[in-house]
């Protein structure tokens, strides 16, 4: 079996399920060493055995998201143990309330955008040396067909989503001219937790697994992906690029 993140340094948001575990796993398998990330101590160590038992190598780091100076040590650390980080994948990420807008507490609100949104600017921040030191920085952030299709009562998770994009793609344009990748992924219907919560009448078994989408997490993490500042639409299986006005 070929190993194409053989000797990448991977970290992994919300990694103790869903999505986040399926892609920790498959990284592993392909070669690299996972840095796990997740509330959930017991999870992350039964994600571990499982990575152990495939060949792989991971360090867990429970932690919230929502813990600013966490985020700023883990940064450090990771640049003081390895010198690098090939890979980030931030995926982890809340649906917060469904409900119009003027029901959505002031709580809810800063809870969505506070773990969808900053959470993922101060990955960036504390992890952009690491990313820069690498020879070929990937980045890969979660989407949603939710950032534009603006439903009635998604607004939180709607608009989280679309900051996300501005996110990546701002983050995208300062690294032009570096190593580093950063690609938007849009998993689409996945069958997850979260979209269990969001669609509860909805028959799960009709509905892509996170395995599923992991391979394709693995190539875009890869090396010799090229391209940045775009859209992977896992339902349509392809790169979007973004329609911007002129």
């Amino acid at each position: 079996m070929t190993q194409p993140l053989k000797g990448r340094v991977a970290l992994v948001t919300g990694a103790s399920r869903g999505i986040g575990r399926a892609a920790a796993l498959a990284f592993a398998e392909a070669g690299a060493h996972v840095i796990a990330l997740a509330r959930t101590a017991g999870a992350l160590e039964e994600l571990d055995d499982e990575i152990v038992a495939i060949g792989g190598s991971a360090t867990l780091v429970p932690l919230d998201l929502a813990d600013a100076g966490g985020l700023e040590k883990l940064g450090h650390a990771v640049t003081e143990r390895w010198g690098k980080l090939d890979i980030l994948l931030a995926n982890a990420g809340v649906l917060g309330s469904l409900s119009p807008l003027d029901h959505v507490t002031e709580k809810d609100w800063a809870k969505v955008l506070d773990i969808n949104v900053t959470a993922n600017w101060r990955l960036l921040k504390a992890l952009d040396p690491a990313l820069r030191a690498s020879d070929a920085g990937r980045v890969l952030l979660m989407t949603s067909g939710a950032a534009h299709k603006c439903t009635a009562y998604w607004g939180p998770y709607s608009v989280s989503k679309a900051a996300v994009e501005a996110l990546g793609r701002t983050y995208a344009a300062e690294t032009a001219t570096t190593p580093v990748k950063l690609m938007l992924v849009n998993p689409g219907p996945v069958r997850t937790k979260m979209r269990a919560e969001a669609m509860p009448g909805e028959d799960p078994q009709t509905l892509k697994t996170p395995e599923e989408l992991a391979p394709h997490l693995v190539r875009l993490a890869s090396p010799d992906w090229a391209e940045s500042g775009k859209i992977f639409d896992f339902p349509q299986g392809k790169v979007l690029t973004p329609q911007l006005p002129a």
